[in-house]
């Protein structure tokens, strides 16, 4: 008894899996298939990068908003002068090294391992404006 009742599950589970596989569109198909990386010809066109750099407050949102914008690890936050007061007393060409090689909590650039040195003293400037 307890065999056909299994044996009714399986059967019962199978079917439901394969009413779903036959549900899928010939594009769902096509895009299941694609290859996961595409290869680069010698001689063929390259992508070609941004021109110039990036807004401060482009990386800010992209690579600075995760910790400062509430202060994750005692990263100064956006704008906050009781935060940024203290650093900026030591100069700005100080805390844009610290940015740059690292401090504390805080990898080297952050987390935009991508980013000039200047794209880093712009998102910098975005962050303490106003202060």
């Amino acid at each position: 008894m307890k065999f056909k009742a299994f044996l009714c599950i399986c059967m019962g589970v199978f079917s439901v899996l394969a009413v779903q596989a036959q549900e899928m569109t010939e594009d769902d198909i096509k895009a299941r298939i694609q290859p996961v990386g595409k290869v680069h010809i010698a001689g063929a066109k390259a992508e070609t990068a941004s021109s110039g750099p990036r807004a401060g407050s482009d990386i800010y949102a992209k690579a600075c908003v995760a910790c400062h914008s509430v202060g994750v690890l005692n990263a100064p936050k956006l704008q906050n002068a009781a935060d940024w007061s203290p650093r900026l007393e030591k100069g700005f060409d100080a805390v844009w090294k610290n940015a740059i090689n690292g401090i504390g909590a805080m990898p080297p650039k952050g987390t935009c391992g991508d980013c000039s040195d200047d794209e880093i003293k712009a998102a910098i400037e975005h962050m303490i404006e106003g202060i």
